[in-house]
């Protein structure tokens, strides 16, 4: 069965939830307290339920991960990955306000992996038709990363490269 040798996730509404806003929406100073990360306001910035479990899977399976993420305030983004305690996961992070066909092309280059060896979860529909221009397998994430959500997404990467 075809593995994917880089795993790429968009952040907000993919692996995260900033209180229902995109995170460069948040206004910081960020506050820690006992694992519940807030922003000034009170809203609550979260891992999805299942997010641990899939990164533990590629751990497990020996697939990078990577992040491509076009936010405005990417030194926010990295702060919450931090507070998160995540940021050692991913190998690449492409975080900054520019087209995912940037932050692909960058992740190319520093991994050395083919397009068609990638795997893409995004929220956003006009990111996974672009992608999907460049031969990355590209999964729309409709409520947040499930674990249901990303096995059967392995299951259709499997299928995509077999009949190539």
């Amino acid at each position: 069965m075809a593995v994917p040798r880089l795993i790429v996730f968009d952040l907000d509404f993919t692996l995260w939830d900033c209180g229902g806003v995109w995170c460069d929406c948040l206004s910081p100073p960020f506050r820690v307290n006992d694992r519940r990360i807030e922003d000034r306001t009170g809203r609550r910035v979260r891992l999805y339920d299942d997010v641990h479990e899939i990164l533990n899977h590629c751990d497990d399976h020996a697939i990078s991960i990577a992040l491509a993420s076009r936010t405005q305030q990417p030194e926010w983004a990295r702060e919450l990955l931090g507070h998160l305690d995540v940021t050692h996961r991913f190998a690449f992070a492409e975080i900054y306000p520019s087209s995912k066909l940037r932050h692909f092309a960058a992740l190319r280059e520093a991994s050395g992996y083919a397009y068609e060896e990638m795997l893409f979860f995004d929220d956003e529909m006009r990111n996974i038709d672009e992608v999907s221009r460049l031969g990355v397998t590209s999964i729309y994430v409709r409520d947040g990363m499930t674990a249901d959500l990303f096995h059967g997404s392995l299951g259709q990467f499997a299928e995509t490269r077999s009949e190539q």
